[in-house]
């Protein structure tokens, strides 16, 4: 009997959007949208994640030629928190994505983030699968992300939308459980990216509230730009 759960995959549309245009979305949603619970009483989190890529740097160019088939690895923190930690990996397929992510604790990252790990019996199958690929194909972290995060929610759908504002690029992995780090703006000042995720489909009358046809869709990746802002 194969008791494998089967992964699912997610629609995943970016778009850039100025300060107004975020505003404006934001203010025709927000009464039809529900904000997420994790976002706390302010509605916004930071977002920081130290991503890694092989000594050939396959995920980056992997990205930039628009291979279907790949994957990232990530370790993310909210808010500087380094009691909660998290390993992921988003991949995707057929031009939508799965993420998988599994608990870290504070030695566990700064073993992993140094490629220093020695994986248990008891790990997860995702950071064992990490700690081998650190050793296979020499895994290093490569540039650390961060940006504030706005999420709203929609049951129908499992819809996520998001507004990333701020995106910023840290060259220093030494600095990635500090309160403050180094970080330098990727986008044109007053540009932030919208994230549109669902499952099966996305309600007509939330697109046509948000008016997305108006909108510039982009294929950007944070990983990629943020790996260009400080150099391969």
């Amino acid at each position: 009997m194969n008791d494998k759960i089967e992964k699912k995959y997610r629609n995943e549309i970016k778009y850039l959007c100025s300060d107004m245009q975020l505003a404006l979305i934001e203010a025709r949603i927000k009464n039809i949208c529900h904000r997420d619970s994790h976002a706390g009483e302010q509605g916004t989190y930071t977002v920081r994640s130290v991503y890694f890529d092989d000594v050939a740097n396959s995920c980056f160019y992997e990205n930039i030629d628009g291979v279907d088939a790949r994957e990232k690895m990530r370790i993310r923190i909210y808010d500087g928190n380094m009691d909660y930690i998290t390993l992921e990996c988003k991949e995707k397929r057929n031009g939508k994505n799965h993420k998988e992510s599994s608990r870290l604790s504070r030695e566990q990252c700064d073993a992993l983030l140094k490629g220093e790990y020695c994986p248990r019996e008891e790990d997860s199958e995702l950071i064992q699968k990490f700690a081998a690929q650190q050793k296979t194909k020499l895994m290093k972290p490569k540039v650390i992300v961060e940006y504030q995060r706005t999420p709203y929610v929609y049951q129908a759908g499992n819809v996520r939308i998001t507004f990333d504002r701020n995106i910023s690029a840290g060259g220093r992995i030494e600095e990635f459980g500090k309160k403050e780090i180094h970080l330098q703006p990727v986008l044109t000042s007053g540009y932030h990216i919208l994230e549109v995720k669902y499952d099966e489909f996305f309600p007509e009358f939330i697109r046509r509230e948000m008016e997305l046809s108006m909108l510039r869709h982009t294929a950007f990746s944070k990983y990629v730009m943020c790996r260009k802002k400080i150099g391969l």
